[in-house]
């Protein structure tokens, strides 16, 4: 295959969540250990699409681009598409595939690893269709190659798949049942990163507190998160996603005293409503899911609490509605990602009845953003004047003129500084404070250098723990 792939280019085009972007690095890596180059679309021997299910305008733009493919199939016929991702592992979207006649591989979300074969007997035979989707998740694959964009941080996944099947979700449909991988291969990973120059490691999972189930010997998230943050260099340690029913104490305890692990908690609420949270199969109560939030404030000062929030899920009344404005008026989220429901077809909610009308999940998207951005930015503006710890990831990609940043809580600050503090952990003090974004400037020492803080959170931590 490396022979007839020499001097091919290959373009991927990658919809979803983080799971997709390093599943894209690994799709990346696979290809280019077959000779293929990166370049455009435009260009490209082959396109490879890593798509995600989860809504359905990520579908609509996956059909949409493959529309404008097929012109471009037309005009180049040894195009080779191939389709993957969540999208892959749905029967109905194989069948429209097929149907479509643009696309020549398929291969599925426990498949990745057989892409290299399925690109061999594609440019090997006639032009066809070629489909390899398992219906069931095997062993984790280690040691695939991986073609890291550089940067100062890296996703590095520690398990696969899901067992809650909350009654919207796909995703334990298309990424099958949860599948962790052996601590040591997780901070070997982590520790040829980090060797490499990232200062920033975040650990992905569906849900990261289940972490470790049927490992031996025994080891739950909280192990990992220790065994991590002992590598050598590493600067900072997040995760996500936490499923609130799994987040336990000793998780906590380890967040507040492990020194490279940030203080921030993504932990999706969902819905305000018990019974809409019922109907969900989320496996809490709104009120758990308060002493949740004061377990987390008190055990973890200073925590950065995050979620996702859903509105119009079948059946939600404006009495669910009220109570998830007041939920989140309440707990006052530092940041949350809203969306309006969206039927997921083969998902128990698909099937409710009462369906939201989308005019109605539109008007209570709209409201439920009006109360979150407010409590975001008067989060932030409580920031203004203070000097905070931010680890420079490199120009912004709206004015280079600027560089950008991340807190310890996962806030984006923007500021002026010479480009070659990429990859340290600056002072700034923020000057002003928006919804989503601080906006500050260099705290500077004695000789016109900036200052680091002085105390960082790290040294804190470190204080706590001895």
């Amino acid at each position: 295959m490396t022979g007839a792939a020499a001097g091919r280019r290959y373009a991927i085009l990658t919809y979803g969540c983080q799971m997709n972007e390093r599943d894209s690095e690994t799709l990346a890596g696979l290809v280019e250990a077959a000779g293929y180059r990166e370049g455009q679309v435009e260009e490209a021997d082959l396109v490879i699409f890593n798509t995600c299910s989860v809504r359905h305008s990520a579908e609509n733009k996956v059909y949409g681009k493959l529309g404008e493919l097929k012109a471009l199939k037309r005009e180049r016929p040894g195009l080779l598409i191939a389709f993957g991702g969540c999208m892959a592992q749905m029967a109905d979207v194989r069948a429209r595939l097929r149907r479509m006649g643009v696309v020549d591989i398929v291969f599925g979300t426990h498949n990745l690893h057989e892409l290299p074969r399925l690109l061999a007997e594609a440019e090997a035979g006639p032009a066809g269709y070629t489909e390899a989707v398992w219906d069931q998740a095997g062993a984790v694959v280690e040691g695939l190659p991986a073609r890291r964009r550089p940067g100062v941080g890296a996703f590095v996944n520690i398990m696969y798949g899901c067992n809650n099947f909350c009654s919207y979700c796909v995703v334990p449909y298309t990424r099958g049942r949860e599948r962790s991988r052996h601590p040591q291969a997780v901070v070997e990973e982590v520790r040829g990163l980090v060797a490499a120059g990232v200062r920033e490691v975040t650990l992905l999972g569906q849900n990261v507190n289940s972490y470790g189930r049927g490992l031996e010997p025994p080891v739950d998230f909280a192990d990992l998160l220790a065994m991590v943050q002992g590598v050598d260099g590493l600067c900072r340690l997040r995760f996500t996603t936490s499923h609130p029913r799994d987040m336990s104490q000793r998780l906590l305890e380890a967040i507040r005293r492990l020194p490279a692990v940030c203080e921030h908690v993504h932990a999706p609420l969902q819905a305000g409503s018990d019974r809409v949270l019922q109907a969900m199969n989320r496996g809490y109560t709104r009120q758990q899911y308060f002493e949740l939030v004061e377990r987390m404030r008190e055990t973890v000062p200073g925590v950065a609490v995050t979620s996702d929030l859903i509105v119009g899920f079948p059946g939600e009344s404006d009495e669910d509605f009220a109570d998830t404005l007041d939920a989140v008026q309440r707990i006052r989220f530092d940041g949350a990602f809203t969306f309006m429901y969206s039927p997921r077809a083969g998902t128990r909610a698909a099937a409710m009845p009462l369906q939201v009308p989308l005019a109605v999940k539109r008007e209570r998207l709209a409201a439920l953003n009006r109360v979150q951005y407010g409590i975001a930015l008067a989060i932030n503006q409580q920031l203004q004047g203070r000097q905070v710890e931010v680890l420079v990831e490199g120009p912004s990609r709206t004015n280079p003129e600027r560089l950008t940043g991340r807190t310890r809580s996962n806030r984006i600050v923007v500021f002026e500084g010479p480009e070659h503090l990429t990859g340290t952990v600056v002072a700034v003090r923020v000057v002003r404070a928006q919804t989503f974004t601080l906006v500050g400037q260099l705290t500077a020492q004695e000789g016109g250098g900036p200052a680091p803080p002085l105390t960082s959170e790290a040294e804190r931590k470190r204080e706590y723990a001895t």
